[in-house]
């Protein structure tokens, strides 16, 4: 998986690794130290970094994090012959799904039907065809798109303990846009589970446990999305999770006009934000409506935000504007 690198950790620092020089999360706990790591998954990095009193647990839980990040990228990714994804792209059914797939299925069902399809993990056709065609250096036909748009149909996804199964052949999905923040989830879980208080996470969403200083939750930066070196706004985090989906990481046009979301009823992209930022209560949530929001536009998307329980959305529209729900947490950048 290859994610859009929308977010800066505090103040536009540029690795959670950085985060190690941070002041001490409770200022009566002398004993307290920076702890960190970093791993490859999705095909990106993916950092921890945490305050703890004791050195071999903190290690424990970091390399137990990472393991649960590997597990995730093993089974949902699209480039890995082995993983769960790859395998019912191929053959359109697998047997015995593992549990963690079907709930990630499971959820992005629940998504489509509360966005009326704008949400859509089967658009993977529409994926295919586009980067065909950068590959030879253009856009796709429209007579191509039409036919890729056709494969398009989340209610052609069947997914249960025993099986997963596509309804056409040449369908296929696509877990990018929840994927990462379902790992941010067990990573957070995982982390806890090992006693950890203070830790903030990036799978390529933003997940945190405790706080940075007395007081102080930590801070991320949301990047600008047409001037990628300076900031947009910066948000606290609240004990929710983020995350960001944008248009120009991945793109297939230089106006960004294309790009890697995908619109189900159009077959093309979205034409309306530059990038949508999603607190919500779990990763897997923030992921997902991230996605959702982009194909949905500003009205609609701010409309059902303020009907999801701890759901919050800072949006940037392709011209600058910026729009947010009144809870969510912004500070000036």
């Amino acid at each position: 998986m290859r994610r859009r690198t929308l977010l800066s950790a505090s103040l536009g620092l540029g690795s959670l690794a950085a985060l190690a020089c941070f002041d001490r999360p409770n200022s009566a706990r002398s004993d307290l130290r920076p702890y960190s790591g970093s791993g490859k998954a999705f095909g990106t990095t993916v950092s921890i970094a945490l305050w703890h009193d004791d050195a071999t647990q903190a290690q424990a839980a970091i390399t137990e994090a990472l393991a649960q990040v590997s597990q995730v990228d093993a089974l949902m990714s699209l480039h890995q012959e082995h993983s769960q994804v790859y395998q019912l792209n191929l053959l359109g059914r697998i047997e015995k799904p593992d549990p963690h797939l079907v709930k990630v299925l499971t959820y992005a069902r629940q998504l489509s039907e509360q966005t009326a399809g704008a949400f859509d993990i089967t658009v993977q056709p529409l994926w295919r065809v586009f980067t065909q065609a950068q590959a030879r250096g253009e856009l796709p036909r429209p007579e191509a798109i039409a036919s890729a748009k056709a494969l398009v149909n989340w209610q052609g996804l069947s997914a249960g303990g025993q099986q997963v199964s596509l309804a056409q052949p040449g369908m296929g999905i696509t877990l990018n846009g929840l994927a990462q923040g379902y790992a941010a989830d067990l990573v957070l879980a995982s982390l806890h589970a090992h006693g950890i208080s203070h830790a903030l996470v990036d799978t390529g969403e933003f997940g945190a446990l405790g706080h940075k200083t007395t007081g102080l939750p930590w801070v991320l930066g949301i990047k600008n999305p047409r001037h990628t070196d300076a900031l947009a706004a910066k948000a606290a985090l609240d004990g929710r999770q983020l995350a960001t989906s944008g248009d120009y990481e991945t793109f297939f046009s230089p106006d960004y006009i294309h790009h890697h979301i995908f619109d189900p009823a159009t077959g093309d992209s979205p034409t309306t934000l530059a990038s949508a930022t999603v607190l919500a209560p779990t990763g897997l949530m923030a992921d997902g409506l991230s996605t959702a929001f982009m194909v949905m536009g500003a009205n609609k998307a701010l409309a059902l935000a303020q009907q999801l329980p701890q759901v919050d959305a800072l949006l940037i529209h392709k011209n600058g504007a910026i729009q947010v729900t009144p809870k969510f947490p912004a500070l000036s950048a």
